[in-house]
């Protein structure tokens, strides 16, 4: 059984990596592992609005770095690098959720019956998704369950991680798009991660205290 202290101590050691050693690799047991919390995580309605892209071709890094100023120190050093992708417009329409329903859930899917049909309230009545914007970011905030859970799990194993947001994010769907690897009409970016091993020492956490950020309401 995992102890408290164990669990404090990975989210202590845990850091926005700047410098990774290019020299230091992942096994593949606890990459793995990684990726097996992402596919694990929880979404709203179980419907798993993502898609992840794993980047090793080291061309596609170079061209990714020219682009991407947040990422341009970690990208090239970083022994893994993840994209996150969300759907743009998931609605109890798009063929995903039928796909989710049926052929992972095992359930026959019908537009009109009462699952579907909350469903459908949820989003537009309680809410108020009832525009791409709005649909994407929705998707986009149950992604980062999956990005929080990799990121916690590499830490428990010892592996160094960093969540990026820094680059042009429509230049860089144009890129993914023309090299086939996404579709930008279908899929939007979250984010991207990086994982390796940091070159740099462990610095010490600043943080609000628990008074700050706790309201208990009895």
């Amino acid at each position: 059984m995992i102890e408290r202290d164990d669990i404090l101590d990975a989210y202590h050691r845990r850091y926005a990596t700047k410098r990774y050693n290019p020299n230091k690799k992942i096994n593949e047991e606890n990459w793995q592992t990684i990726l097996e919390t992402a596919r694990l995580s929880p979404s709203s309605y179980g419907y798993e609005p993502w898609k992840f892209l794993e980047i090793n071709n080291y061309d596609i890094r170079k061209d990714l770095q020219d682009m991407c100023w947040g990422v341009a120190k970690q990208i090239m050093d970083a022994d893994k690098l993840l994209i996150c992708l969300v759907y743009r417009n998931l609605t109890i329409h798009h063929p995903h959720v039928k796909h989710m329903v049926e052929d992972v859930k095992g359930k026959e899917f019908d537009i009109n019956s009462k699952p579907s049909q909350h469903f459908d309230h949820f989003q537009r009545s309680d809410m108020d998704l009832v525009d791409e914007r709005r649909l994407f970011d929705w998707a986009s905030k149950q992604s980062y369950i999956a990005m929080g859970n990799m990121m916690t799990t590499a830490a428990m194993l010892g592996v160094d991680s960093c969540a990026h947001e820094g680059f042009p994010y429509r230049k860089v769907e144009e890129y993914l798009d023309m090299h086939q690897l996404m579709n930008n009409k279908e899929y939007g970016i979250s984010y991207m991660l990086t994982f390796g091993y940091r070159d740099e020492p462990i610095k010490e956490k600043h943080r609000q205290s628990m008074e700050q950020i706790l309201k208990v309401v009895n």
